[in-house]
């Protein structure tokens, strides 16, 4: 049961109207942002019109305003914006949609100015008017807007969108627009310069269903880079025209990096099983699993085999693991499968390549093998204490220490050091090489 002096909504209202308004006065006694708050409370009392020109008076404020606010300052400011925000969408909304729908649109219109004057760093101010911009298309309903008057006025945000802080309203105003809106919102676009392959014409596309609109916005040149021909595809694959959507992907010749270029495989497969071609899509699934030892398409392909002959497959794919040329992949494969038994075998196979800086899948992969393979663990974790002294990196010393702590732990367990050293000899030896980094033998210590 929670004590009496426990800070919730149920033992303030405990201490009366009177107490709680000496305490709010106190409390908001030089902090304008609670006193705006306040205010606006006070205003909304007094029913809607109050609000909206408490609103209003302070969205006007807000723009002319041209201090440049800081990172210490940008936490009021965040407040003081979610507060306008939270009455438009809240209690003005629910009384007068119009009116709310006419601020909504005043309080988007600021975003420009706001983020131009403001330290942003965290994404937090430009959050709000992200939230701000998912609610235009409800409220717009609510207060039916026309889809003309709405069309014109999202033509003008998307135009001041030099932070891409409206880089999802189309998405947003879909039902909101409706297919003649989607279509009226275009034309602005293009009337205010964008161009065809416009993030937002794209948008608009996709939410008319236009694929053949869509396709015009992109150029063979474009179409030659996989991630384009990936997402390009996706879209005309949604459609229902998979054959269409397997030209676009073959005709693309130029690879994308790391995901980008999994995007393209991942299409194809799915192209091939929508075109009833199983075979070939198992293939891609193989081929991409022995080049990147992608779990998720391993697993994929086993489960689409007969009975039986998965088991002989998965030996193929831990094969391949083991022998794939970047070491460090084949480990996290291994590990994450798991087939704990062949990762530690891995280990001590591979036993001059753990460099220590892949900290995460080494950190990983040591935390599994530790209860039965500690002498495997031990060479994970080596790496990483040395790497983090030779590289003089500070921040990492707690954790290389920690590392080392775990490897004297692991050392009463391991009976046959197979030619390494035994913990006592690595810890002279590492001194010996870098006894003058204070800090972290002291880290050590403790």
């Amino acid at each position: 049961m929670a004590s009496k002096r426990t800070l919730n909504a149920k033992n303030l209202e405990a201490l009366g109207a009177a107490t709680l308004a000496e305490l709010l006065i106190e409390v908001s006694g030089g902090n304008a942002v609670i006193q705006r708050r306040l205010r606006l409370a006070l205003a909304a009392a007094e029913g809607i019109e109050g609000a909206i020109q408490e609103v209003r008076k302070r969205l006007t404020a807000i723009d002319r305003a041209s201090t440049f606010v800081d990172s210490p300052r940008r936490k009021a400011l965040v407040s003081d914006l979610e507060a306008q925000l939270q009455a438009i969408i809240g209690p003005i909304a629910a009384g007068d949609p119009s009116q709310a729908c006419d601020l909504l649109l005043r309080f988007l219109e600021l975003s420009e100015g706001v983020l131009a004057r403001c330290s942003d760093s965290t994404g937090a101010v430009i959050g709000v008017f992200e939230r701000a911009a998912a609610q235009l298309g409800p409220l717009a309903l609510a207060a039916q807007m026309e889809p003309e008057t709405l069309a014109q006025h999202a033509a003008e945000l998307l135009v001041e969108n030099t932070y891409e802080q409206f880089d999802a309203l189309v998405p947003a105003l879909k039902e909101a627009l409706g297919d003649w809106g989607l279509k009226l919102l275009g034309s602005y676009c293009r009337q205010r310069g964008a161009r065809d392959g416009n993030t937002h014409l794209l948008q608009i596309a996709v939410a008319r269903g236009d694929v053949e609109d869509y396709l015009t916005q992109f150029d063979a040149e474009d179409l030659r880079w996989r991630d384009i021909a990936a997402t390009v595809a996706r879209h005309v694959l949604a459609s229902g025209r998979a054959e269409q959507a397997l030209e676009i992907l073959d005709g693309a010749t130029e690879e994308a990096a790391g995901l980008q270029d999994s995007q393209w495989h991942d299409c194809r497969i799915a192209v091939l099983e929508a075109l009833h071609r199983q075979a070939e899509a198992q293939q891609m699934r193989w081929l991409w699993f022995s080049r990147t030892l992608s779990i998720p398409h391993l697993r994929d392909y086993l489960k689409r085999l007969a009975d039986f002959e998965d088991v002989a497959a998965e030996e193929r794919a831990l094969q391949v693991a083991e022998q794939h040329p970047i070491s460090l992949l084949g480990l996290h494969c291994l590990v994450e499968w798991p087939a704990l038994a062949r990762a530690a075998r891995h280990v001590l196979a591979h036993q001059d390549e753990w460099e220590g800086d892949a900290y995460m899948i080494h950190s990983a992969a040591a935390e599994r093998l530790s209860k039965d393979f500690p002498l495997a663990a031990t060479l994970l974790l080596r790496p990483m204490v040395f790497w983090s002294l030779w590289m003089g990196r500070s921040t990492r010393y707690r954790h290389a220490a920690e590392h080392l702590r775990s490897c004297e732990q692991l050392s009463a367990r391991i009976d046959d050091w197979q030619g390494h050293p035994d913990h006592a000899a690595y810890v002279e030896r590492l001194y010996d090489i870098h006894g003058t980094k204070w800090g972290f033998w002291k880290l050590v210590e403790r």
